[in-house]
């Protein structure tokens, strides 16, 4: 792991009026640089190409015929895979560039690359990324544990199945996607593994170590929370949901109508394509924030210094109105593109201004450069 003095000793060569805020092009990359345009910063993307003409045409900054000032994003840097981002990191650090870490950074770079080769200050918490990786002893799952927040009750033989089960597994194909099911017995297990394998969704490798977990029959909410070292404050910003193909498309057939479906389409996948905005009737607030107090206090004691700005609880609802904590992101969510711009409901009306949490990233960047507590908020 990067030791936080190696990143302070090459902050101290920054110029620290002259800050760029960095992302990979991709996931919650829109949101961060019209949130640091919002803040007065520079804005700098790491593209792959083929997936550059979003940031580099449509949202680049440039002037129109007439004088008029569009887009915010100001330099791109377009490399033939994400994960040569490595290889331009003197580049970065020359530009003065803090990071912004989101899940597509650690994905496609790699996450022992991100905490043993990336020189480059992150704005967030290094080490608590891997515990995003459900296979890792200490993953968030073990975290939950510790704080004593509640989450879906795992299964660990798929023979003790006796009620509604999700099996949580990577995507055969798209390593980057979900090959989640559900299951409700140990025969229906079976049965879908086995036509999902032979469907090329799911691979008996990754069957053999997948997360079995008991199904929330419930909504969705994604609280997206900030914590600032400065403050030593958590802030509620939004809340958000998502649009999962094929999964939504399901939901909107009628039952007799599901069960005509041929093979190929009959299991519903889970991959996540969008996202909406939500708000949560106001007397379950005090339960919300009381998990986001608890994570954060756990995250401090095993994971020092702890989270640092924005992260996710990813969470589902049942009938008694319990929470249970599905999933975690230790950095910015990916639902946060809905808030760009608008600014989130509960950040707006804390901040009296649109807040998203790309500009609640560069506003907290903006308040340690002027206080000179940089340190504070990189890794």
């Amino acid at each position: 792991m990067i030791e936080r003095e190696q990143i302070l000793e090459i902050l101290e060569n920054y110029n620290k009026e002259n800050i760029i805020i960095g992302a990979i092009g991709s996931h919650s990359a829109l949101d961060i640089a019209d949130g640091a345009k919002e803040e007065g910063f520079k804005t700098l993307i790491v593209s792959q190409r083929g997936r550059h003409r979003t940031y580099a045409h449509y949202f680049k900054e440039k002037r129109t015929k007439d004088g008029l000032t569009k887009g915010f994003i100001d330099e791109i840097i377009i490399l033939d895979k994400f994960a040569q981002i490595v290889d331009i990191q003197e580049e970065l650090r020359k530009k003065n560039v803090i990071f912004i870490p989101n899940r597509s950074f650690v994905v496609y770079t790699g996450i022992d690359k991100v905490e043993n080769d990336f020189l480059v200050p992150l704005f967030g918490s290094r080490n608590l990324l891997r515990s995003e990786e459900r296979s890792e002893e200490k993953s968030y799952y073990w975290l939950l544990e510790k704080a004593g927040l509640p989450y879906p009750e795992p299964i660990g033989d798929p023979e003790d199945i006796n009620e509604l089960v999700i099996v949580k597994l990577p995507h055969a194909k798209k390593r980057l996607e979900r090959g989640f099911f559900t299951a409700a017995s140990y025969k229906e297990f079976k049965e879908k593994a086995e036509k999902l394998m032979k469907l090329g969704v799911i691979t008996e490798e990754d069957l053999a170590k997948a997360r079995i977990e008991r199904y929330i029959i419930g909504p969705v909410f994604n609280f997206d929370f900030f914590y600032s070292p400065i403050d030593e404050e958590i802030e509620l910003l939004g809340i958000d949901w998502r649009f999962e193909t094929s999964l939504d498309g399901h939901v909107r057939l009628p039952a007799p109508q599901q069960l005509t479906l041929p093979e190929h389409q009959f299991e519903p996948e889970y991959t996540v394509c969008g996202h909406a905005s939500s708000t949560l009737r106001e007397s379950l607030l005090e339960k919300v924030f009381d998990m986001a107090e608890k994570y954060v206090e756990a995250t401090q004691k095993y994971y020092p210094p702890g989270i640092i700005g924005p992260f996710t609880l990813q969470t589902a609802l049942d009938k008694d109105l319990n929470f249970y904590i599905y999933d975690v992101a230790p950095r910015t969510g990916g639902g946060t593109n809905i808030h760009m711009a608008m600014g989130h409901p509960y950040g707006n009306a804390l901040w009296r201004k649109p807040m998203s949490t790309g500009r609640r990233i560069a506003l907290e960047i903006k308040r340690a450069t002027e206080l000179d507590e940089l340190e504070k908020v990189v890794t």
